[in-house]
């Protein structure tokens, strides 16, 4: 404040989002002959969900192959660059989970992102919980074009049938997501 003039300075806290778009990576017309990623943040429940999604698909679309990826440093952390590149490098299409807390939510959406980013389309996996949250992390990262795979939550504390349920979903959405099918959320 300038006490002679009476004159005051407001600064307007929410500041100004100057992202470029990012563009999602060409979606596929097929799945059949593709390499399928999965990547694991360790969450519980993730590896039975993850795991079952990729014998659910492999059921109807023959993959030349499956690869795991679970040493992610923490659920709570995003992929190492060098283990994203290694996906980019060795696969086609992306299956990434779970998003069902804050912070784990955020790290999927920007591992799907930068696989995204490489050329590589990815099908994150959260929770009914947490789509506000998600669709936030996409436009302020400048991705909100990216469509995630929605299931109900909780996920650490289901059962083997509640996991059974839930990939149901994901084998339907995913496809979706990698089609380039999967409608707003």
């Amino acid at each position: 404040m300038n006490k002679s003039k009476n004159i005051f300075q407001i600064f307007d806290p929410r500041g100004k989002i100057l992202l470029e778009k990012r563009n999602l990576s060409n979606r596929k017309n097929t799945l059949e002959g593709l390499r399928l990623a999965i990547l694991d943040n360790s969450k519980w429940n993730a590896n039975k969900i993850l795991r079952g999604s990729a014998d659910a698909l492999s059921k109807d679309i023959k993959f030349s192959k499956v690869n795991y990826y679970v040493k992610k440093h923490g659920f709570s952390t995003d992929a190492p660059i060098e283990m994203i590149e290694e996906i980019a490098n060795d696969n086609d299409i992306v299956l990434t989970a779970i998003g069902d807390c804050g912070s784990c939510c955020s790290c999927c959406i920007r591992d799907a992102v930068a696989l995204e980013d490489r050329g590589i389309p990815a099908a994150p996996i959260i929770t009914t919980e947490f789509v506000n949250e998600t669709k936030l992390t996409r436009v302020a990262i400048g991705m909100p074009d990216l469509r995630p795979v929605v299931i109900d939550h909780p996920v650490s504390s289901i059962t083997n049938d509640e996991v059974l349920q839930r990939v149901k979903i994901i084998k339907e959405q995913a496809q979706e997501v990698w089609l380039g099918q999967r409608q707003d959320i």
